[in-house]
């Protein structure tokens, strides 16, 4: 999760979802019920007292394999996470483009000016069919205690039948001691937003003729 402080709030292109609501805010009942299936199976969480969740939607008008080749970069973080100045990944499975098993490290470094220093991430979930990366933080200097994310891309139907890619990212974590719930979530949903935007950005400018390689 990158990171702290109060990142000023982004223009409203993509969209949240309220956590007592089944639909996220922004996407057409044609769209929800596209993805309501994924949504179901990878961003509900049961929330245990004293944590939050919730989850936001970017569109992109960019293919989803192209999307999946951004987000599918856990040694990358940083190509479209804002507040990432670096990362290393503790180990692999190697390859190009590079192989991850479940459970392999990351130790990204924060951008300086923000409450954190370092975070340490597990990867939980990688399924290159259906397009989903899930992390967790298990260690580092900051305030996120026990947060799990999962980010799923999927092709939809949007209006006059072109297709675009619907990027999904949920999450679940601690409210810190001293902060609100209300408090927690308005933070870490503008950093994911602020995050997908930029996923947007990247992918679409991949998607253009002759680009090839990532930023």
């Amino acid at each position: 999760m990158e990171e702290e402080g109060h990142p000023s709030s982004p223009p409203p292109s993509s969209s949240l979802v309220d956590p007592g609501e089944r639909m996220p805010a922004g996407l057409t009942r044609e769209e929800y019920d596209e993805l309501k299936e994924t949504i179901e199976e990878y961003h509900r969480y049961d929330t245990a007292p004293g944590q939050c969740s919730s989850l936001i939607a970017q569109r992109i008008h960019a293919p989803a394999d192209t999307v999946w080749s951004v987000v599918r970069r856990f040694d990358r973080p940083q190509a479209y996470k804002h507040f990432i100045k670096r990362c290393r990944i503790v180990d692999h499975a190697g390859g190009e483009p590079p192989v991850f098993n479940v459970g392999c490290l990351r130790e990204v470094t924060v951008i300086s000016g923000l409450p954190a220093n370092t975070s340490t991430e597990k990867l939980d979930l990688l399924d290159e069919d259906r397009r989903v990366a899930g992390f967790s933080i298990i260690g580092g200097e900051h305030r996120l205690r026990n947060y799990r994310s999962v980010t799923t891309v999927d092709e939809v139907a949007g209006k006059g039948g072109e297709i675009v890619t619907v990027a999904l990212e949920s999450y679940v974590v601690d409210v810190p001691e001293g902060n609100t719930e209300e408090d927690t979530r308005l933070f870490a949903d503008t950093v994911v937003r602020l995050n997908l935007q930029q996923l947007a950005s990247v992918s679409q400018a991949l998607a253009k003729p002759g680009k090839q390689e990532h930023p």
